[in-house]
This record gives C-alpha cells, structure tokens and sequence, in this order.
C-alpha cells in the first residue's frame, strides 16, 4: 500500500469511524464470551481494557490515514493505543493476556471487514487490518518492557531500603510497611544470608537471586550494600539448605546465615548475626559455604561480637557452672590432657568411665561436644570468655539454647 492509503480508503475509514464505539463493545462481549479470565477482571480494570479498544480503533483509523505503516511515525500512534491506561494494565494483565485481548480484537475487525470495507476495498483493508496487528503486538511487547523496566528500577530501590533498614534495626512497623510495598507475604521462617555480591548492575544480580528462588519456592528480599549481597528469605524450612540453592547468585568467599526467627519483624536478629558471622568468617577457611551463623560463634567472639560473647558466656559457660563444678573441672582436665581421656582420668583421680559421662553431659547440656575439634574450640573460647566477662546471676540467666545447627546435633550423638 503506498502513502496514499489513506485516501484510497477514504470511505472505509468514514465507515470504520463510525462504527468504532460498535466495534469496541463488541469486541469487549467477546473477550467476556471467549475468555474466562477476564470475566473475573474487576470492573475497573475491564473498563480499562475499553477504553484500550475504543482507543484502538481510532489508532487503526489514524494509521491507515498515515499511509498504512508506509510513512513515519508508525510507532508512535500505535502506542497511543495503550496511554489509557498502561501502568495500570501492565501491573494487572500480563503481555500474555495482553496478546490474547488484541487477537480478540482483531478477529472481531475483520469478521466485519465486508461491512467496513468500501464496495472493492475489502481485499486492501484486511491486508492492512493484519499488518496493523502486528503493530499492536509490538506496541504492547514496548509497553511491557518499559513497565518492567520502571518497576524493576523502583523495587530494587525498595529493597534496598528494607534491607538497610533491617541492618540498621529500625523499628517493625517501617520494616512492615515497606516490605508491604514490594508484596512480602511474610511466611515463616524468615533467616537473613550475607555475601559477597556478584557486581555488575544491582537490578541484574536481584533479578537472577529473585529467579533462582522462583525455583525453589521460597519468597526473598535482597539488597547489595558496597560489596556485600544480603538475601531476606522467607517460607524456606531449611534456611542454609536454601541458601546452598542460591550460592550463584553470590560472588566467591563465604555466605553466611543467620538464625531462623518467625516473621520479619524479627529479622533484625538475624541479620545481626549474619553480618558478624560475615565478617568473622575469614577465621575459618574451610568453613562450609553456606555457613550457620551461630557455627561461627568462637570467631565471632575473638572478632568483637558482644552477641556472641553473650551466649557463650551464658549458653556455655554459665550452663557448666549451674550443672556442677565437676563439669568445669573435667573439661579442662580434658584440654590440658591434650584431649586424651585416660590422662585426664588419671589428674582427676576418676575412672575412665567417669570422664566419658561427664563428657557426654557436657555435649548435653551445651550442645557442643569435646570431643569434636570445632565443638572443642567453641568450648575453650567459651570458657575463656566466661572467667574475663562477669557472668550474670543465675536466677536471671535465660534457658540455656545449645548450638545452632542440626548438625551439632549429630556430633552429639555420636558421642
């Protein structure tokens, strides 16, 4: 068709202006007839896809008169078809459904093309109806990007605003509030990861943690802050089993995470303990990837970590001493002794037997076994920790937690 089109067709277009509110409302009944997703559409958003019609039958009419796609400025009018209402429609109805609206319409077009068309037109206009879909499909495909674009731009700030503030442990209500705005629905457990981010540009290492949960069913919230990528998980059973999921959203160096708490209002604690772990982590090179923070505890402690002074003080130290001097005196027995329990039988003046048990009630009692090395070493700073740092009383000491993981859970049985 050449740039005369328009006024080739100059009847076909009088006809089609004044059949354009005719071809909306049908068009419309037959999304309704033909598509049963969008009879459940709210009224307003239905109203919206009205307007997108009746506006795209005007679109229609305006690049006909342009000369059919021939001349300039093609995709500008058919972009306008989706000004109505864009953000509203790409926030509702998916490119898919999007797609799907316009085929409708144009079916309806040209189902009425011998009506529309001119005594010997037809042919012209039917060719034009479905280039001018394809038209269409590119203006909404255009739509959609930029949408994805801007919202892709706003959620990563988002982010990056709650997971600040759950660093610098701002109250629940802010942290509610703006992880409402990027749709959190909050499902427990809810554990915090530090690690090192990718590089590269933040809204692209978002985009492949938030794909890689996608695939694994758990809800997350990230942000990168300097060098380091923090990931608020939600809904995962397993937090590090999770996380071991994600390692490649990551860049290389340890990931640690913190405890499991029940809701994101708690997250500040595990974020706390993410990030200590995080920068205690260089202390244990062959420390797992992912890592349980409270499985760095020790370096935490040598690094400065008030928290994890605290429960070794209290969970450790205070816990040997409540349950009997006798535990105290074994376990060091048993360090200077170099870990031999026959040498330690012997200072102590105690059966080999008698050692064994009270070991066994240490591993109990604290969840940390003497006889595994990494347990060992916790124990040892622990009760470094418990003789520098005044202990609380007894009576206001919470009930002692043991270790972390399940995996010291093992260790201890296998005592």
């Amino acid at each position: 068709m050449s740039g005369s089109g328009g006024t080739e067709l100059s009847a076909t277009l009088r006809r089609i202006e004044r059949a354009a509110g005719t071809l909306a409302t049908a068009s419309v009944a037959r999304m309704d007839e033909t598509l049963p997703w969008f009879r459940e559409l709210p009224a307003d958003q239905r109203s919206w896809v009205m307007l997108v019609a009746q506006a795209g039958v005007r679109s229609l009419v305006q690049w006909l008169c342009s000369g059919g796609g021939a001349g300039e400025g093609t995709q500008e009018v058919s972009d306008e078809v989706f000004a109505t209402a864009p953000q509203a429609l790409a926030r509702s109805i998916t490119l898919q459904q999007t797609v799907a609206l316009i085929k409708v319409t144009i079916d309806v077009v040209e189902e009425q093309v011998s009506d529309l068309a001119a005594p010997g037109e037809e042919p012209q206009l039917r060719d034009a109806v479905l280039r001018f879909s394809r038209e269409i499909a590119f203006a909404a495909a255009r739509v959609y990007a930029r949408a994805a674009e801007s919202r892709g731009s706003w959620d990563a700030r988002l982010q990056a605003l709650l997971v600040d503030a759950l660093l610098r442990g701002d109250s629940p209500d802010v942290l509610a509030s703006r992880a409402a705005a990027l749709g959190w629905t909050d499902a427990p457990p809810v554990a915090v990861a530090v690690g090192t981010s990718p590089g590269g540009e933040v809204a692209a290492v978002l985009h492949n943690v938030y794909r890689q949960a996608r695939r694994i069913g758990v809800e997350v919230i990230g942000g990168v802050h300097g060098d380091r990528l923090v990931i608020v998980l939600g809904g995962a059973a397993e937090p590090v089993a999770a996380t071991g999921k994600l390692l490649t959203a990551f860049g290389p160096g340890p990931v640690v995470v913190g405890p499991a708490v029940p809701s994101l209002d708690e997250a500040t604690e595990s974020a706390r303990a993410a990030l200590a772990g995080y920068r205690a982590a260089p202390a244990w090179p062959t420390a797992p990837r992912p890592v349980h923070a409270g499985d760095l505890l020790p370096e935490r402690a040598l690094a400065g970590d008030a928290e994890a002074r605290r429960r070794l003080r209290h969970d450790v130290y205070a816990t040997l001493a409540r349950a009997g001097g006798e535990l105290l005196e074994t376990l060091d027995a048993f360090f200077a002794a170099g870990g031999t329990l026959e040498s330690a039988a012997r200072a102590l003046y105690v059966h080999p037997n008698t050692v064994r048990y009270r070991l066994r009630r240490i591993s109990d009692v604290t969840g940390f076994s003497p006889l595994m090395p990494r347990d060992a070493f916790a124990l040892r700073v622990a009760l470094t920790v418990g003789r520098l740092d005044p202990v609380v009383p007894t009576q206001t000491l919470p009930p002692p937690t043991g270790k972390r993981s399940q995996a010291s859970d093992d260790h201890r049985q296998s005592l």
